[in-house]
């Protein structure tokens, strides 16, 4: 079990990568969603079990760490960047810019998004990403309207 939830908290060992992982993992996750049928139906069910999966696999990875939000943790990144394309048409200028709108919430974290990282456990580790990649789709939807 533990090395399962390291595969899927690491999201297959991108995090793992020694300068910027959650930028990797943010790579990675929009490589697989740019793969993916263009339904909504899909989209919500694949991120559905991705969100929940990564609670889970955060949540026992954490287990092992001191850390309260290991970088090499990087689930959290790939469903804050599929929130943000999840009602996107597939283009380049979308998702290029989804995935720099997200990545920049995701640094900076702005104002309420700061202050959910300090939750205790898999919440703190996700809600942040979960919350930048809301306010990153609100924005596209800005831009597509």
């Amino acid at each position: 079990m533990k090395s399962l939830s390291n595969l899927i908290s690491t999201f297959f060992y991108l995090g793992g990568l020694p300068k910027a992982p959650g930028t990797w993992g943010s790579l990675g996750a929009l490589l697989i969603w740019s793969l993916i049928p263009e339904t909504i139906f899909f989209r919500v069910v694949l991120l559905s079990i991705t969100l929940i999966l990564g609670f889970i696999a955060c949540e026992n990875t954490l287990k092992e760490s001191d850390d309260p939000d290991p970088s090499y943790i990087v689930i959290d990144e790939v469903v804050g960047l599929w929130i943000t394309l999840l009602f996107v048409p597939k283009t380049i200028f979308l998702f290029i810019l989804g995935f720099l709108l997200f990545r920049l919430f995701d640094i900076l974290k702005p104002s309420f998004i700061y202050s959910v990282q300090f939750l205790k456990g898999s919440w703190g580790v996700m809600l942040d990403d979960i919350l930048a990649g809301i306010l990153s789709l609100l924005i596209l939807w800005g831009v597509m309207a």
